[in-house]
């Protein structure tokens, strides 16, 4: 049994859910924005008293993963419309730099050019540079399917290498480090 589908998703103050039972298509519009979910045409979602409630047909191997994954992506729509989520990057490296202008975000990352990156515009981006302190890259974003899709593609473009740890990696995040060719040399 998904004991996380089965979980009722509580809507905080301030945030809208609807559901057009036609297109089973669910809408959450919040402080921080408005987002739609298609719903598998098979499963059922309700509101009940201050509450989203999904529920399914069958215990079938495919109604009981689409049960767990599409309550999930509505208890993520509620909290990123009503909270929003945060994702901070950090680039480790030396003359490693990153400027953000807009939607548009601009990486050194010790190539021989500058890299551009055109953000959506549900993305809020934000670079921050302190002396003697790795350059921050803050994501934000009321989405969290997008925001972690755009983090992923900033991530591919210089990722963390095991020896020295440079590369563009997420704040807190531990990099497996290995040691060189001199330590087995004996």
């Amino acid at each position: 049994m998904s004991r996380i589908g089965k979980a009722p998703i509580a809507i905080p103050k301030g945030v809208d859910v609807k559901v057009d039972e036609k297109t089973n298509t669910v809408t959450v519009k919040g402080p921080k924005g408005q987002l739609t979910q298609t719903v598998n045409p098979d499963l059922h979602v309700a509101v009940e008293d201050g509450h989203v409630v999904v529920t399914r047909p069958s215990d079938d191997r495919e109604h009981r993963a689409q049960h767990g994954l599409f309550r999930a992506l509505i208890h993520n729509m509620v909290v990123g419309v009503s909270e929003g989520y945060r994702k901070e990057m950090e680039l480790v490296g030396v003359g490693y730099r990153a400027t953000s202008t807009g939607q548009v975000l601009e990486l050194s990352l010790g190539f021989s050019h500058a890299i551009y990156i055109k953000l959506p515009p549900e993305i809020k981006v934000e670079a921050k540079t302190e002396r003697n302190k790795n350059p921050l890259i803050i994501l934000e974003s009321d989405d969290k399917q997008l925001l972690g899709q755009v983090c992923a593609k900033i991530r591919s473009l210089r990722k963390p290498e095991p020896y020295k740890g440079k590369g563009i990696k997420f704040v807190g995040e531990v990099i497996r480090r290995k040691s060189g060719k001199s330590a087995g040399a004996k």
